[in-house]
Protein backbone atom coordinates (compact mmCIF):
# COMPACT_ATOMS: atom_id res chain seq x y z
CA UNK A 1 0.00 0.00 0.00
CA UNK A 2 1.49 3.54 -0.90
CA UNK A 3 1.34 5.68 1.85
CA UNK A 4 1.96 9.55 1.81
CA UNK A 5 2.81 12.17 4.67
CA UNK A 6 1.12 15.23 3.53
CA UNK A 7 1.52 18.50 5.77
CA UNK A 8 0.42 22.36 5.16
CA UNK A 9 2.20 25.41 7.71
CA UNK A 10 1.73 28.59 7.02
CA UNK A 11 4.23 31.24 8.36
CA UNK A 12 3.68 35.07 8.76
CA UNK A 13 6.99 35.34 7.16
CA UNK A 14 8.92 35.98 3.52
CA UNK A 15 9.42 32.55 1.70
CA UNK A 16 13.22 33.53 2.09
CA UNK A 17 12.91 33.43 5.88
CA UNK A 18 11.40 30.22 6.54
CA UNK A 19 13.93 28.93 3.92
CA UNK A 20 16.97 29.62 5.86
CA UNK A 21 15.24 27.26 8.54
CA UNK A 22 15.12 24.35 5.86
CA UNK A 23 18.35 25.00 4.40
CA UNK A 24 20.64 26.25 7.15
CA UNK A 25 22.50 23.56 9.18
CA UNK A 26 22.43 25.18 12.18
CA UNK A 27 18.83 26.33 12.06
CA UNK A 28 18.17 22.68 11.07
CA UNK A 29 19.67 21.30 14.12
CA UNK A 30 16.91 23.48 16.45
CA UNK A 31 14.03 22.54 15.21
CA UNK A 32 14.67 19.09 13.33
CA UNK A 33 17.80 17.29 14.06
CA UNK A 34 22.19 17.67 14.11
CA UNK A 35 23.02 17.15 10.50
CA UNK A 36 25.60 17.96 8.10
CA UNK A 37 23.28 19.11 5.73
CA UNK A 38 24.60 21.71 2.37
CA UNK A 39 22.18 23.42 0.09
CA UNK A 40 24.22 21.40 -3.34
CA UNK A 41 21.93 19.02 -5.44
CA UNK A 42 24.25 15.67 -4.66
CA UNK A 43 25.30 16.57 -0.94
CA UNK A 44 25.11 13.08 1.10
CA UNK A 45 24.48 14.22 4.68
CA UNK A 46 22.74 12.68 7.34
CA UNK A 47 20.20 13.67 10.36
CA UNK A 48 21.25 12.17 13.56
CA UNK A 49 18.87 11.52 16.44
CA UNK A 50 17.98 8.52 19.28
CA UNK A 51 17.91 5.17 18.14
CA UNK A 52 14.52 3.79 17.96
CA UNK A 53 14.82 -0.33 18.00
CA UNK A 54 11.33 -0.63 18.33
CA UNK A 55 10.91 1.24 14.74
CA UNK A 56 14.19 -1.07 13.25
CA UNK A 57 15.77 2.47 13.19
CA UNK A 58 19.13 2.76 14.70
CA UNK A 59 18.92 6.72 15.09
CA UNK A 60 20.50 7.77 11.54
CA UNK A 61 18.90 9.01 8.11
CA UNK A 62 21.03 8.75 5.42
CA UNK A 63 20.21 11.75 3.11
CA UNK A 64 20.89 13.01 -0.14
CA UNK A 65 20.19 16.33 -1.67
CA UNK A 66 18.13 15.76 -5.05
CA UNK A 67 16.80 19.36 -5.77
CA UNK A 68 17.30 22.79 -5.06
CA UNK A 69 14.76 25.86 -6.09
CA UNK A 70 15.83 28.57 -3.58
CA UNK A 71 13.42 29.72 -1.79
CA UNK A 72 10.37 27.50 -3.78
CA UNK A 73 11.94 24.27 -3.50
CA UNK A 74 13.97 21.43 -1.93
CA UNK A 75 14.15 17.69 -1.56
CA UNK A 76 16.10 14.83 -0.41
CA UNK A 77 16.34 11.17 -0.04
CA UNK A 78 15.43 9.99 3.58
CA UNK A 79 17.08 6.73 3.89
CA UNK A 80 16.97 4.70 7.24
CA UNK A 81 17.11 1.31 8.70
CA UNK A 82 18.16 -1.06 12.19
CA UNK A 83 21.90 -0.21 11.55
CA UNK A 84 24.96 -2.10 10.12
CA UNK A 85 24.42 -0.21 6.51
CA UNK A 86 20.96 -1.85 6.49
CA UNK A 87 17.90 0.62 4.84
CA UNK A 88 14.49 -0.43 5.32
CA UNK A 89 13.02 2.79 4.80
CA UNK A 90 13.71 4.50 1.73
CA UNK A 91 11.91 7.58 0.99
CA UNK A 92 11.97 11.21 -0.24
CA UNK A 93 11.24 14.57 1.63
CA UNK A 94 9.75 17.67 -0.95
CA UNK A 95 9.61 20.83 0.80
CA UNK A 96 7.47 23.53 -1.70
CA UNK A 97 7.26 26.98 -0.41
CA UNK A 98 4.21 29.58 -1.84
CA UNK A 99 4.59 33.30 -0.99
CA UNK A 100 1.14 34.56 -0.36
CA UNK A 101 0.30 38.58 0.81
CA UNK A 102 0.43 37.72 4.38
CA UNK A 103 3.35 35.23 4.34
CA UNK A 104 4.30 31.81 3.23
CA UNK A 105 2.29 28.45 2.95
CA UNK A 106 5.08 25.78 3.40
CA UNK A 107 3.83 21.81 2.06
CA UNK A 108 5.67 18.79 3.07
CA UNK A 109 4.85 15.90 1.02
CA UNK A 110 7.38 12.65 2.58
CA UNK A 111 6.59 9.75 0.38
CA UNK A 112 8.41 6.33 0.17
CA UNK A 113 6.01 3.78 2.63
CA UNK A 114 5.33 1.18 0.73
CA UNK A 115 6.31 -1.28 2.92
CA UNK A 116 4.20 -2.91 5.86
CA UNK A 117 7.14 -2.98 8.35
CA UNK A 118 7.81 0.81 7.60
CA UNK A 119 4.02 1.62 8.88
CA UNK A 120 5.36 2.69 12.59
CA UNK A 121 7.96 4.69 11.11
CA UNK A 122 5.01 6.49 8.47
CA UNK A 123 2.75 7.08 11.60
CA UNK A 124 5.59 8.44 13.99
CA UNK A 125 6.92 10.98 11.09
CA UNK A 126 3.58 11.71 10.10
CA UNK A 127 2.93 13.06 13.51
CA UNK A 128 6.02 14.31 14.06
CA UNK A 129 6.30 16.58 10.89
CA UNK A 130 3.41 18.23 12.42
CA UNK A 131 5.29 19.10 15.72
CA UNK A 132 8.85 20.37 13.83
CA UNK A 133 6.49 22.89 11.59
CA UNK A 134 5.03 24.00 15.32
CA UNK A 135 8.77 24.23 16.35
CA UNK A 136 9.73 25.98 12.93
CA UNK A 137 6.42 28.69 13.73
CA UNK A 138 7.97 29.05 17.70
CA UNK A 139 11.59 29.70 16.77
CA UNK A 140 10.38 32.55 13.95
CA UNK A 141 7.95 33.97 16.79
CA UNK A 142 11.08 34.27 19.43
CA UNK A 143 13.37 35.59 16.16
CA UNK A 144 11.25 38.22 15.55
CA UNK A 145 10.50 39.12 19.59
CA UNK A 146 14.43 39.61 20.26
CA UNK A 147 15.17 41.42 17.33
CA UNK A 148 12.04 44.05 18.31
CA UNK A 149 13.44 44.44 21.35
CA UNK A 150 17.29 44.33 20.02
Amino acid sequence: MKRTIKHQFFFPHPAETVWEYLTKPELMTLWLMKNDFKPVVGHDFQFRTNPVPAMDFDGIFHCTVLEIDPFKRLSYSWRSGPGEGEITLDSVVVWQLLPTDKGTDLLLEHSGFEKEENLSLYNGLNHGWVEKFQKIDNLLKESAHVNTNA
